[in-house]
């Protein structure tokens, strides 16, 4: 029933539809009024202010012939129209139409439109316009919308975009621009590849050099002395701040011509890699062709290197000298090259020296500079073997009995040290046994995996400040490690996500001291989130949780649990064995012996880099 009520009212809405249809118009009450027809603003008689967009893609000479022809064409074009003003004509040169970003004279462009100087815009094309469909679009509706409206005429295509059917023509050559510009950009990718393949790299303007007649690079003989200089400085010693201040003293120009130098513009002549006569592609990349943002090529595109493409203004020894001290430059070890050394011989056989401000060096450097000091791999230290001892009637069997480890007892005045990521700091009981030095020296043996610390003095070039004095006594501070820490934690076997303690035991012969921690024998402490029952160290050994200590989760190997400690005879003997030594045998500080990674630099002398400064810098002061 209901639904045959429903139909029947369908039906009776229709029927009255049909009716009003068919009302016939009493023409003496109806009078028909006709749109106001608009205006053609590009072909009409009223006065327009008018601008023209001229654009080119590059800065390269043979486009300067095109620029200077726009320009004057359109100038010509607008006298031939009587009811035109020319406003200016905006020249955007050597800019990428994929980006509005640098376009400096577009943008001034559009913001006169918006502020009403401006009537209409004439350009070449849509792609001379923007090659970008989201910015194009957007910006010739947003003109069309203004009050009064502003048009653009794109005389190639010839389209108005405020004539009614503009929008779609104005959409599809948008689309096409893009794609034209997306088309060429692959099109360079793939020349570029094929010039990189057969040899043939980019070589752009640089300081200390020009192209000769083949396109080749040689010494620039003007500029060469101001790129040899810098590299000589610092070697020599000076900051890069200094080698900046002496640069405008002397008035040195850049390969731009300008004389005002910062420490920025000195560091970048000093990592371009082309100074001693090498080429590296790519260093940078953009990702996306629309925004040209350019970013640091780090493995996300492919990268070739020529060595010994050119003429090097210093030798490539000299560059790589420059780049280590560069690099630890960053971590507060400025204009000193780094270097390895080891001890020969006594209680710290086999120690390598650490400078924890230092990069470059990497584990396998460490280990070899180790392994060097042994004789044979017998000499090398070793696990402990297991300890047989005979016991004679009336003596107390102690066999079975064994040594508790310190690490059980919680004495703040145990000898020990943590070990951060990117910090260590040594215990109050260690920096407080070295009286009132409080600059140490940090060793390691990758071998043993051991560290150790002994007193020095701050002149020291490995030395580093271990506690701070105040008020005559000595607090631990923490040792900044970054340079270092993925190194040690990598040698030592530990997750780096973790910090660890590891305690000392004190080495004293004769008023000279050290202590020696065994990283083996050591405590970690996981973040509570990165902790579970699979939770292993790098070793595959697995941890057991204690308790929580601040922040962390207090772990120890799981060997722990089924001692306490290393059985009474074994460290009887390992102490009877020290006590053994003879006072030579200690040698707690004898200096380690350069040891020579295998690639060893030929840097230029000291006495030829003071010549040449001397004789650049003519008096100048630094």
């Amino acid at each position: 029933m209901i639904d045959k009520n429903k139909r029947y009212e369908k039906e009776r809405a229709k029927d009255r539809q049909r009716r009003r249809i068919h009302v016939e118009i009493d023409p003496d009450n109806y009078d028909y009024i006709p749109e106001v027809k608009q205006t053609d603003y590009y072909d009409n008689d009223v006065p327009q202010r008018v601008a023209i967009y001229v654009r080119v893609s590059t800065d390269d000479v043979r486009q300067t012939t095109s620029f200077e022809l726009q320009k004057k064409y359109y100038e010509d074009f607008v006298v031939k129209h009587p009811h035109w003003t020319l406003v200016k004509i905006y020249a955007d040169e050597g800019i990428s139409g994929t980006s509005l970003n640098k376009r400096e004279q577009f943008l001034e462009m559009i913001a006169d439109a918006k502020r009403g100087k401006i009537d209409m815009i004439i350009t070449k094309s849509v792609s001379r316009f923007a090659r970008n469909v989201v910015d194009f679009i957007g910006i010739v509706r947003d003109l069309a919308e203004r009050n009064p409206p502003v048009g653009v005429f794109f005389e190639s295509e010839a389209i108005f975009s405020l004539n009614d059917d503009s929008q779609l023509a104005l959409s599809f050559q948008a689309t096409m621009a893009e794609e034209e510009s997306h088309t060429r950009s692959r099109s360079m990718e793939s020349s570029l590849r094929m010039r990189l393949d057969n040899g043939i790299p980019l070589t752009p303007k640089l300081l200390g050099y020009m192209h000769d007649a083949d396109g080749q690079l040689i010494p620039n003989p003007e500029e060469a002395p101001t790129v040899k200089l810098a590299f000589y400085m610092y070697l020599y010693g000076y900051s890069t701040q200094q080698i900046a201040d002496a640069f405008n003293a002397l008035g040195r120009k850049s390969y731009l011509g300008n004389i005002n130098w910062t420490s920025t513009g000195i560091v970048q002549i000093l990592r371009n890699e082309r100074h001693c006569g090498d080429v590296l592609t790519r260093k940078t990349y953009t990702p996306n062709f629309r925004t040209h943002k350019s970013k640091k090529n780090k493995g996300q595109r492919p990268q070739s290197r020529y060595r010994n493409h050119h003429p090097g203004i210093v030798t490539r020894d000299d560059f790589i000298a420059v780049q280590r001290m560069l690099d630890n430059a960053k971590y507060g070890n400025k204009s000193i090259l780094p270097e390895i050394r080891v001890v020969e011989d006594g209680v710290l056989k086999g120690f390598v020296t650490i400078n924890p401000r230092w990069a470059g060096f990497k584990e396998g450097d460490y280990y070899q500079a180790s392994k060097s000091v042994y004789s044979s791999p017998e000499e090398e230290p070793h696990p402990e073997e297991e300890i047989r001892f005979e016991v004679e009637a009336g003596d107390f069997d102690l066999r079975g009995f064994e040594i508790a480890r310190g690490e059980f007892f919680d004495d703040p005045r145990r000898p020990h040290a943590i070990i951060y990521h990117k910090f260590i700091k040594f215990s109050t009981a260690c920096v407080r046994k070295f009286g009132t030095k409080n600059y140490i020296e940090i060793l390691i043996n990758p071998i043993s995996r051991k560290l150790a610390i002994r007193p020095t003095t701050k002149e020291n070039r490995n030395s580093v400040m271990a506690a701070k004095p105040e008020k005559g006594i000595l607090y631990p501070r923490m040792i900044p490690t970054s340079a270092f820490s993925e190194t040690m934690f990598n040698l030592l076997g530990w997750n780096i996500e973790n910090k660890y303690r590891i305690l000392g035991t004190l080495y004293e012969q004769d008023g000279e001291i050290a202590y020696i921690f065994d990283t083996v024998d050591s405590e970690a402490y996981f973040k509570p989130n990165v902790l579970s029952k699979e939770t292993t160290e790098e070793d595959g050994s697995s941890v057991q949780p204690l308790m929580p200590s601040g922040k962390r989760i207090r772990a120890i190997p799981e060997s722990w649990t089924s001692s306490f400690g290393k059985q009474f005879y074994a460290q009887e003997k390992s102490v009877i064995e020290l006590q053994r030594q003879s006072e030579a045998d200690w040698m707690l500080r004898l200096e380690g012996q350069l040891f020579e990674t295998g690639n060893k630099l030929h840097v230029t002398g000291f006495e030829e880099l003071r010549s040449f400064i001397t004789q650049e810098l003519q008096g100048v002061e630094i």
